[in-house]
């Protein structure tokens, strides 16, 4: 099984992209589940990449449905040490326009029906969070979109993730404006979360596709603009790919690594032998 220490979560044309050399395609099976779908291996840049789905090929799961657990673990398992997550959002700010980019430093969790860690059945554990997106990684990703000049590009935006799948109604926008949230998506929690349990990096290129309902200039959001939008957007993504991935930083040395170190506060004497088994991957060393 090849491994890879990249891995990118998105949409599954992101690596569709001619000269590409397709290594294999893997389905990982876990203790939570399978993933989305398939993982594709693909040599970029002479370094393996891992490509997943988010949604699985044909988008047919809902944000809520989204095996986010099996994905996360699934990656780790093939030695990813580092997530770019690939995420369309709507704009709740007016200068951050349709077909920006935006790598967000904050979240906000509005979502309601969703497992949010990967502690629980017999055993506690409690993740710093304060900063939920990987520092380093994402000035790496700003700086080298931002280098690059294909594309208007901002930071330090809040992410307001909602539940889906229906839109935002206007007063929620309004809302979530008055909070000053910069972008509004459905997909990063519960990623960025289980990601900081899994010790991996994790961080976003986030696409704006629309101005959300909050802006009335704009009119109606409709699928049809997103859907334009996100395909423009998907094609400058594979452009920058190569200059994202040439560059990558090691990242063995980031306090995202160890960062479920001394959390675990449950007597590991009292963790069901199939807690520890199914969480080894994960927290075996702690053990």
């Amino acid at each position: 099984m090849h491994k890879a220490e990249i891995g990118i979560i998105g949409g599954s044309g992101v690596y569709d992209i001619q000269g590409v050399q397709i290594l294999d395609e893997i389905l990982i099976e876990t203790p939570f589940g399978n993933p989305s779908d398939k993982i594709t291996i693909a040599n970029i840049e002479n370094k393996n990449v891992a490509f997943l789905p988010r949604h699985g090929k044909g988008h047919f799961l809902l944000p809520t449905e989204i095996p986010v657990k099996a994905n996360i673990y699934a990656l780790k398992k093939i030695g990813v040490k580092s997530i770019i997550a690939i995420s369309a959002v709507g704009s709740l700010k007016k200068e951050i326009k349709p077909m920006d980019f935006i790598i967000p430093n904050q979240i906000i969790d509005r979502t309601r029906q969703r497992s949010l860690s990967y502690f629980g059945n017999g055993i506690v554990g409690h993740v710093s969070l304060a900063d939920p997106f990987c520092h380093n990684l994402s000035e790496y990703l700003y700086d080298t979109i931002k280098t690059s000049k294909q594309v208007e590009i901002h930071k330090d935006e809040t992410y307001l993730c909602m539940e889906g799948p229906l839109f935002s109604t206007k007063a929620e926008s309004h809302l979530y404006r008055s909070w000053n949230c910069g972008i509004i998506g459905m997909t990063a929690i519960p990623e960025a979360k289980l990601a900081r349990e899994a010790e991996m990096c994790y961080s976003i290129i986030a696409m704006s596709t629309d101005y959300d309902c909050w802006n009335e200039e704009e009119g109606v959001v409709s699928i049809e603009t997103v859907l334009g939008y996100m395909s423009t957007n998907v094609n400058k993504v594979k452009s920058l790919l190569g200059s994202l991935i040439k560059g990558y930083p090691d990242r063995t040395k980031c306090s995202c690594q160890s960062s479920a170190k001394n959390t675990i506060i449950t007597d590991k004497s009292k963790i069901p032998q199939q807690t520890k088994k199914d969480l080894e991957l994960l927290y075996g060393k702690y053990f």
